[in-house]
């Protein structure tokens, strides 16, 4: 549908609006959305930096832990196998020391005391396993502050053996006071680490170990009560990849099959968002982040921002990652945007309205003047006639329409009469259909047709069904080209062939795409009979070169027949009188026959080659062993060449079939090898030696044939028609050849080879098909 200018300048001016606001409104959106999740990223920042700080906590209760150990490790309470006084004072470094969830000692034996916090029913519970061989107890007190006993009770079903937790194993292998990364308590189940020092023998050797357990649920906590955006969070992982912190305190546990638990890795932990921000950071041998690191990504639809900061220290290796929603941080202002848009659109459409009432005032003169110039156009209103009211711009723009729509008409008038008074036939052809439009009476007249009667046709039609139709005549027709001139056939009304020259032009709009095409015919009907009188003449002319060659060449022939014939008499002699004499053996007579039957092969063969070089052939082509045509030719040139002392010599391989006239090529080289005899033969050269040579290339083959005589000299073209330095010579053999070689879309040349000797060479391309076809929607361009 086309718009009117009213309505163009309308839809500009509320279009320039709409997009001059909303590019306002983008503009401040991402400047505001880029202050924003620079400002979100701060605060990430500040949340790690805190969890960090609110970690490093743990440091110093830590280190007091480990400092207790090795106290209580040097402690001799602790080396007895006194357990009451063993609880005793382990009780009391745990009323002194509140941070502590726990203070424990196990032995090589098996045995364990531990004394923990609890939640009831007293405050405080001690754990004493007595191992004695085979024999074990376990033995549950509870006691308040004063260290009094609230309740007792003895645990038959309790597995716990001090020698197989990691505490004790890295202590007695390391043999000084260590820390444990962080792991579920096996008693109270909950997250936290161990500072533990070994206890020694007086006499040496490893005692036990005793050890303090410090939880870290409280940073899971304290995680639990941070503001990160709506609904963000921060986790810690350890070095190892286990998340063990986080505001879930449900999500970083796992039990194990034998009952203990352990904490999740970061790559199976239930939180998809810290999986899908964090996982990556385990996929090496261990966390480790040198700097902090920010990153933007996508989970279920939502866009999530998070941070990462580095390890806090190589005593505490965790890592404190924080991720939160973007939407937290921009919510608002996207909210913003939308209600700023529709204020945008709002604005448009009364921009609109009142671009419409504007344009709809200024376009009316502009449509008056439309209006008038296209009847001005279709000849109902004078181009003198006074304009309507408009702008002087229009008033100018009229005059130059005016002068263009004459001049048109007047160019228009001209081409037509142009067209219709041609000398040659014309005809506009709609394109793709190929109907004719409009053909001039010099075309009409030439198929026999009325101007009326032809218009009903199309080219296909009036197109002789083995020739060609320009592929711009077809409905599916792609051809690019623009012109195409070819000769073909024509069929008139009666049915008669009509040859003409025919010169395609082709129209085409802005799009590249036909719109018609003027075509040119001359009629060359009487040319065509005259080349093909011309081709019979030069037939002729060739058949009569071939009979005079072999004139001069009779006496040499009737020589070399009578060799074989004069061979076959004697040998009929001989037979015969042997037959009649009765003498003579089965061998002998065998003998005769066979040189009988190999003289009379010679003069077969010699017979076969002069019927099929004399036979007057037509233009008819056909495939042929080039090296049996080659045999026969020297047989025919072997008694003149023996006459006068030369030498033939022919050097072939594996070669290519030939396709072509097989009389002609025949010609050419007998024409070739008789002149190098001649040559040769008037010259007083020492050696007498004629060379042919064929081989195959890439077009084709080539055929050479040297000779040793004196050659030809620069200034002499050995093709050009009745030319000869032969007395006797009609000065047409080698133009002949010249001829036949190029029919065969070969080439043929004279030239001196490496050694000075005069050659003659020519081309035959490879084996063509064996009819000529042609694209019917393509014609020769």
């Amino acid at each position: 549908m086309k718009l009117s200018l009213g309505m163009i300048l309308a839809l500009c001016l509320a279009g320039l609006q709409f997009v001059a606001i909303t590019i306002v409104v983008f503009s401040s959106f991402l400047t505001s959305e880029k202050v924003l999740l620079e400002h979100a990223r701060e605060l990430l920042s500040d949340v790690g930096t805190n969890t960090i700080e609110h970690s490093k906590g743990f440091l110093k209760p830590a280190k007091g832990a480990a400092e207790l150990a090795t106290r209580l490790a040097e402690n001799q309470v602790i080396a007895s196998d006194d357990f009451q006084q063993l609880e005793k004072l382990l009780f009391q470094q745990l009323q002194i020391s509140p941070q502590f969830a726990g203070v424990f000692y196990g032995d090589e034996a098996g045995n364990f005391v531990y004394v923990m916090r609890s939640d009831g029913p007293g405050p405080f519970r001690s754990k004493i396993v007595r191992q004695d061989g085979e024999a074990r107890e376990t033995e549950l007190i509870w006691r308040d502050d004063r260290y009094a006993i609230i309740e007792q009770r003895s645990d038959p079903a309790d597995t716990y053996d001090p020698r197989v937790r990691p505490w004790y194993k890295s202590a007695k292998t390391r043999l000084t006071s260590i820390w444990t990364d962080p792991y579920i308590f096996f008693t109270s189940q909950t997250p936290g680490i161990t500072a533990a020092s070994p206890v020694f023998r007086r006499e040496g050797g490893l005692r036990g170990v005793v050890g303090v357990d410090i939880g870290i649920e409280a940073i899971s906590q304290f995680l639990s009560r941070l503001n990160v955006g709506d609904s963000g969070s921060a986790l810690i992982l350890n070095r190892n990849g286990d998340v063990i912190a986080h505001p879930d305190q449900d999500l970083i546990r796992k039990e194990n099959q034998d009952g203990t638990f352990r904490f999740v890795n970061i790559r199976e932990i239930e939180d998809p968002v810290a999986n899908a921000a964090f996982a990556g950071l385990a996929a090496g041998t261990g966390v480790s982040v040198e700097s902090e690191k920010t990153s933007r990504f996508k989970i279920g639809g939502s866009t999530y921002v998070s941070t990462v900061m580095p390890m806090i220290s190589e005593e505490l290796p965790w890592t404190i990652a924080v991720y939160a929603p973007e939407s937290d941080f921009t919510g608002e202002i996207t909210d913003n945007r939308t209600q700023n848009v529709w204020i945008a659109v709002a604005i448009a459409v009364a921009s609109g309205i009142f671009g419409l009432l504007l344009a709809n005032y200024i376009h009316k003169p502009v449509r008056a003047f439309a209006v008038r110039a296209s009847l001005v156009s279709q000849g109902e209103v004078s181009a003198s006639d006074p304009l309507p009211n408009t702008y002087k711009e229009l008033e100018r723009a009229n005059e130059t329409l005016v002068q263009a729509i004459a001049e048109r008409k007047q160019s228009e008038t001209e081409y037509g009469r142009t067209f219709d008074l041609a000398s040659r036939g014309m005809a506009q052809i709609q394109a793709r259909t190929g109907r004719f439009l409009r053909v001039n009476a010099k075309f009409a007249d030439m198929l026999g047709y009325g101007d009326d009667e032809i218009l009903t046709l199309t080219v296909h039609d009036i197109s002789h069904p083995d020739d060609p139709v320009a592929a711009v005549f077809f409905k599916d027709g792609s051809n690019g080209g623009s012109e195409y001139f070819h000769e073909k056939r024509y069929l008139r009304k009666d049915g008669e062939a009509l040859w003409v020259s025919e010169n395609v032009i082709v129209i085409r709009d802005d799009a590249d795409v036909s719109i018609h095409a003027v075509v040119t015919i001359d009629d060359i009907t009487e040319r065509k009979a005259a080349d093909r009188k011309i081709q019979q003449l030069n037939l002729d002319l060739t058949h009569s070169s071939r009979v005079n060659l072999m004139g001069q060449m009779a006496t040499g022939l009737a020589h070399e027949l009578n060799q074989p014939l004069l061979a076959i008499s004697q040998n009929m002699d001989t037979a015969l009188y042997l037959l009649k004499e009765k003498s003579g053996d089965s061998a002998e007579f065998g003998d005769i026959l066979q040189e009988t039957d190999r003289h009379a092969h010679r003069a077969g063969d010699i017979i076969k080659a002069l019927r099929g070089f004399v036979k007057k052939e037509g233009a008819e082509k056909s495939e042929f062993d080039f090296a049996e045509l080659l045999a026969q030719t020297l047989h025919l040139l072997r008694s003149e060449a023996n006459e006068n002392k030369v030498a033939i010599r022919t050097t072939t391989g594996e070669l290519e079939p030939i396709y072509g006239s097989r009389v002609q090529i025949a010609q050419v080289l007998v024409n070739l090898i008789r002149n190098a005899i001649d040559a040769i033969a008037r010259s007083d050269a020492s050696e007498r030696l004629i060379t042919v040579k064929t081989s195959n290339t890439d077009e084709g083959m080539m055929i050479s044939v040297t000779d040793s005589g004196p050659g030809i000299t620069q200034d002499v073209d050995p093709f050009e028609q009745f030319k000869t330095t032969k007395k006797e010579g009609m000065g047409l053999g080698l133009s002949i050849c010249r001829t036949i070689v190029e029919s065969h879309r070969g080439k043929i040349w004279y030239e001196r080879d490496e050694n000075g000797q005069s050659r003659f060479c020519f081309t035959l391309p490879a084996l063509a098909p064996r009819s000529d076809t042609f694209e019917q929607n393509e014609p020769g361009t």
